[in-house]
This record gives C-alpha cells, structure tokens and sequence, in this order.
C-alpha cells in the first residue's frame, strides 16, 4: 500500500455513495417545484410563506455550518464517496448521525415553503427514502464494517436525524 492509499483510505475505503447527496436532494426539490403549475405555486407563495420558509433555510444554513467544519477541524472527509478517517461524535453529532443531510432536508423544506409548492412537499418523501436506503444505509453499513463497536456504540446513543 502506498503512503498515499495508507494517508487517505484504499480505493474501496468507502460508503458506495455515487452521487452527491446535496444533488439527489436538489434533484427532487426542482422536479416538485417543476411539477407544480405555475398558478399553484404562485398563488401560495406569499410575503409569510417566504419569510417562514427562509427562516426555515437559514436554520438549514446554520446547521451546516455548524456541522461541516467538524469535518475539516477533525481531518476527515464530508464525501460519502472518499474514506472516514474517525467518527465524530461531538458538537452536532453528539443529537444527530446525520447533521448535514439533516441541514439539506431544512432547506428543502425552506425553499419548499417559500415557493409555495405542493408538489416539492410530496417529492420530499421519495427524496428521504433515498436518502434513508441509498445514502444513509450505505454510509452506515461502511461505518459499521470499518469501526465495528465505536460505531454501533454510537449509533445506540445518537439518533439518526433528531
């Protein structure tokens, strides 16, 4: 093994997440919003529904930020799709396994909200099933075979989202 491969995982010293979690949640955000009609969407896309679902973004926003640079300070990586060098159970992660998806879903809802859009709402639920099964369950299989008990010790202890 290269010092390379030792510094940063092997080749295959990761989840099995393909696509980037932020765009899978984009993704379904933009279908629902496209799904509506314009009439719909804009007749429910008030001054109120546009501060409530920016209020919701922001908390989104600051969540992520609270989250991501954990990451970094810790030396691992955020990409399901390169090697964790640790688990990170402090902060963030010390209420939730899934701070900056958590976040993402928060500004979905965020923007949802403001849009006015119904079909973004209903779009959430297949957008979380794939989170859940093709993100999250791959990301958690890997954490489990890579860090055996720390991990599912910390899973007993820490939620998966709340």
């Amino acid at each position: 093994m290269s010092e390379k491969e030792d510094a940063q995982g092997s080749e295959d010293d990761h989840a099995g997440v393909r696509f980037p979690p932020p765009f899978i949640i984009l993704s379904f955000l933009v279908a629902g919003i496209m799904a509506d009609s314009p009439w719909v969407t804009g007749s429910l896309a008030t001054l109120p529904a546009m501060v409530m679902g920016g209020l919701v973004f922001a908390l989104g926003a600051v969540l992520a930020k609270s989250s991501v640079p954990r990451h970094r300070k810790a030396g691992s990586n955020v990409e399901p799709w390169k090697p964790t060098t640790k688990i990170i159970s402090d902060g963030v992660y010390g209420r939730s396994r899934n701070p900056i998806y958590l976040a993402l879903v928060l500004g979905y809802i965020g923007v949802a909200i403001a849009a006015g859009s119904i079909a973004a709402f209903v779009s959430l639920i297949p957008c979380l099933l794939v989170m859940r099964y093709y993100v999250i369950g791959r990301e958690e299989r890997y954490l489990e075979v890579k860090f055996g008990a720390d991990y599912t010790d910390y899973k007993s202890r820490v939620r998966r989202w709340i």
